[in-house]
């Protein structure tokens, strides 16, 4: 089974991501469960989505509280939560960032780290940034959890397909194709 934390701040769409995600991995054959977070949150407050997909029947419905991955469609929520805070070894961690590898600070957990600068590109596609489609894209080519065309097809099905289709199926694309993926060598304990 894998796990994945979805983080991001109110407003920002992580729930519709862990939604449209839930989605695209079903197109695909498996057992997904999403559990969004709702509680006191409120705009621009940090927020997390939980999501867990297997092959097989999944019984759980908890949080998740040792992710896999971490997929963070907000470039600032790091700084308010400790969104590595968990996580298991070897973990996976998709970021929004305009900075380089060497920039970041992260857990000595992380084996595999995707970057995408979705701000930039959320500007240049809705003039706004809002990145959680863009991340999406991102997930994708980082993890190979699913596929593009099945996040395609997600994003067909949803409330997208009367307003903002195109834009949203060209973010996910370019998400996708500019996400810079680091593999990250861990030096053995001596």
């Amino acid at each position: 089974m894998i796990e994945l934390r979805i983080h991001g701040r109110g407003g920002q769409g992580a729930v519709l991501a862990g939604n449209i995600l839930a989605s695209a991995l079903a197109h695909e054959g498996k057992h997904v469960v999403a559990i969004p977070s709702f509680g006191f949150e409120r705009r621009g407050a940090p927020v997390a989505s939980f999501l867990r997909f297997d092959e097989k029947e999944i019984r759980q419905f908890t949080n998740i509280y040792a992710p896999d991955c971490l997929l963070c469609i907000d470039p600032t929520v790091g700084r308010a939560v400790n969104i590595f805070d968990g996580i298991k070894d070897d973990a996976i961690w998709v970021q929004t960032t305009a900075k380089s590898l060497p920039e970041l600070q992260f857990s000595e957990k992380i084996a595999t780290v995707g970057l995408c600068d979705a701000v930039a590109i959320a500007r240049d596609i809705y003039g706004r940034s809002i990145t959680n489609t863009i991340m999406l894209g991102a997930l994708a080519r980082t993890t190979g959890y699913v596929s593009l065309a099945a996040l395609r097809a997600a994003i067909e099905e949803s409330a997208f397909r009367d307003a903002g289709l195109k834009q949203n199926l060209d973010a996910l694309e370019r998400g996708y194709q500019e996400t810079v993926v680091h593999n990250i060598e861990r030096r053995a304990a001596a």
